[in-house]
């Protein structure tokens, strides 16, 4: 998904920003069944919170989570569909996180909307055996800066 900074957004000497996902439109993503709406987004770290709207019996394909990942599910169910978790199953009202490194393709059964909140943009792993980013872009070439800055900080 190609991330955009909302147009609707109010700032108080630049240190608070409200965002209105009300008025902003769902974006469609490369996965069938997801649209997503970016709450916040930093190319330069690849921090991103977006709403996530699946419909009934989507599927986010193989993925790593390159930091932590974070997802509360506001409606619906978050089921892993593959993976060493596979199985486990994240309802409304409940929340779930992953370690840097998690892999696994995640499921909505029933479709689901979700608050989820990423370090850095996910790994996704194409057949052909490339790596990209949920946009389709090559990972390393997009994304590789962020993993140099982890290591300066960590």
């Amino acid at each position: 998904m190609d991330a955009v900074i909302p147009k609707r957004q109010e700032a108080a000497d630049q240190h608070s920003h409200l965002v209105r996902p009300q008025d902003m439109d769902w974006q469609t993503t490369r996965f069938p069944g997801c649209e997503a709406k970016t709450l916040l987004f930093d190319r330069r770290t690849g921090l991103m919170t977006a709403l996530m709207r699946f419909a009934p019996g989507s599927v986010l394909p193989d993925h790593e989570h390159v930091g932590i990942e974070q997802s509360w599910v506001i409606e619906g169910t978050l089921v892993d569909k593959e993976g060493p978790a596979r199985g486990i199953a994240c309802k409304a009202g409940e929340f779930i996180w992953r370690e840097a490194g998690s892999r696994h393709a995640a499921w909505c059964p029933d479709g689901a909307l979700i608050l989820a909140i990423f370090q850095v943009p996910n790994k996704f792993f194409e057949a052909d055996g490339h790596v990209v980013d949920a946009a389709g872009q090559d990972w390393d070439e997009t994304w590789g800066h962020t993993a140099a800055q982890r290591a300066r900080s960590g």
